[in-house]
């Protein structure tokens, strides 16, 4: 697995996802892998029915495979770059838990519904299109292919499908398998490369709008950030201290994000981003 682009062409029209595989086996002698589907879902706190003027919490899914990524937005709590900046992180986590964002990744694909079934949870579907026990109510998916070009690439086609059976656009998701991590000189985190070759594989279409949804470094270390794990850390000075090789002040090691499931939690993430900002997901 490489590192990853993420684009969504937010007007293809409903032939979008043919026009794209004959440019892509015309023009790329790409070659067909398989299907692309995922299904996001999205559930809402029913606290503020208890208790009013309660912010409503928000739980999104989006199902990839066998693995369910979990995005819980608490808008009562502050975003962690907020209280870094303040110098009261300390104090902050003496007598708080969480931020205002918590990123998860669950299995089995129904576990999440049954979890919140069995503890009887305050928490509901936007869609409660399916009343048995353990099925997720899907909000909208993604249907769509995989297709390879040469040893090096991987790119992934799909349509944003309504509930109703409507199109509103195609998500394009490039990977270049030769880089497991790639630090890009943009803020934004985008890479030049895999930006050019996402826009290679769209068709000529007149007016065609396209979008490129990215995350910066320090946006995906707030995602991250575990408690637990940051109260357990060693310090990078005492990880050093007894290596033969290590010279001058140390640096901390960074976790490859697109290999294994890191990548998938990190394009799960990028496809959320992306869909809520065009308030396609409440």
């Amino acid at each position: 697995m490489g590192f990853t682009g993420l684009a969504r062409w937010t007007n293809a029209p409903p032939q979008g996802l043919k026009l794209v595989q004959e440019n892509l086996q015309l023009n790329h002698n790409a070659l067909y892998k398989g299907q692309w589907n995922l299904s996001i879902s999205l559930y809402r706190s029913t606290l503020s029915q208890v208790l009013p003027g309660h912010p409503d919490r928000t739980i999104f899914t989006l199902t990839m495979d066998q693995n369910v990524f979990v995005l819980v937005d608490d808008p009562a709590a502050p975003n962690r770059a907020d209280v870094v900046e303040s110098g009261q992180e300390a104090l902050f986590l003496q007598r708080h838990q969480h931020y205002r964002y918590t990123f998860l990744t669950l299995r089995p694909p129904s576990g999440l519904e049954q979890l919140l079934a069995q503890l009887n949870a305050r928490w509901k579907p936007v869609r409660e299109v399916n009343t048995q026990r353990g099925q997720p109510s899907q909000q909208l998916s993604i249907e769509g292919h995989i297709y390879g070009i040469g040893t090096d690439w991987i790119v992934r086609v799909g349509n944003v499908v309504l509930p109703g059976g409507a199109i509103r656009g195609m998500v394009l998701e490039a990977e270049y398998l030769p880089l497991p991590v790639l630090q890009s000189p943009n803020k934004d985190g985008s890479s030049e490369m895999l930006s050019n070759l996402l826009t290679s594989i769209l068709p000529m279409v007149a007016d065609a709008k396209t979008v490129a949804v990215t995350i910066s470094d320090s946006q995906w270390e707030d995602v991250l950030w575990d408690g637990e794990e940051q109260s357990d850390a060693t310090p990078a000075e005492e990880q050093t201290e007894d290596d033969i090789h290590a010279w001058g002040s140390a640096v901390p090691q960074r976790t490859h994000d697109w290999m294994g499931i890191n990548r998938d939690r990190r394009s799960a993430f990028l496809i959320l981003g992306g869909l809520r900002s065009e308030s396609l997901l409440g």
